[in-house]
């Protein structure tokens, strides 16, 4: 069954850009995070009906794209295109939109947030951009908010040395 054609435009409209910028943050590629983000919303199209409830949509979809995002780092298919990208890019000068998303991690502290390894970057981004509770941060990664609590107390110490170049 799929998604009523209006009420998915509302949910791309509203939470779109929430969907790219969290496939962004964890592919660090812009064309990755446009598949990743398009993989997400057809898949909720697919299956908004199976949406429970449980947590909210916000958490839902961010829940979706960090899997998936995660799927296309692991896929065979990515590392040989990567791999590629790196000796073509080389010589190239970059895009308009390239550009643009240089000069937003221009900022000291979001080029050190992006330095840090996944596991911290996510819990932070979820934190700082998405304003996410613990709870909610938890039920997206699948982890105790516990761990949650001490990823994001680690994540910002990693990122204060950093900025400091301690690390």
């Amino acid at each position: 069954m799929n998604a009523d054609p209006l009420l998915f435009d509302d949910i791309m409209a509203q939470y779109g850009q929430d969907v790219w910028n969290l496939a962004y943050t964890l592919t660090r590629r812009v064309d990755l995070a446009d598949d990743v983000t398009q993989d997400v919303f057809l898949s909720i199209y697919q299956k908004l009906d199976t949406f429970r409830g449980d947590a909210s949509l916000r958490t839902w979809l961010l829940r979706i794209t960090r899997n998936k995002a995660y799927d296309c780092r692991r896929s065979y298919y990515l590392r040989k295109v990567t791999l590629v990208d790196l000796f073509i890019e080389r010589g190239q000068h970059p895009s308009a939109e390239q550009e643009a998303l240089g000069n937003l991690v221009t900022d000291d502290a979001w080029a050190a947030v992006l330095k840090l390894p996944v596991k911290y970057r996510e819990v932070l981004i979820l934190h700082a951009h998405y304003n996410m509770t613990n709870a909610e941060i938890a039920v997206v990664l699948d982890l105790l908010e516990a761990t949650v609590k001490t990823r994001l107390h680690r994540a910002r110490k990693k990122a204060y040395e950093l900025m400091k170049g301690d690390a």
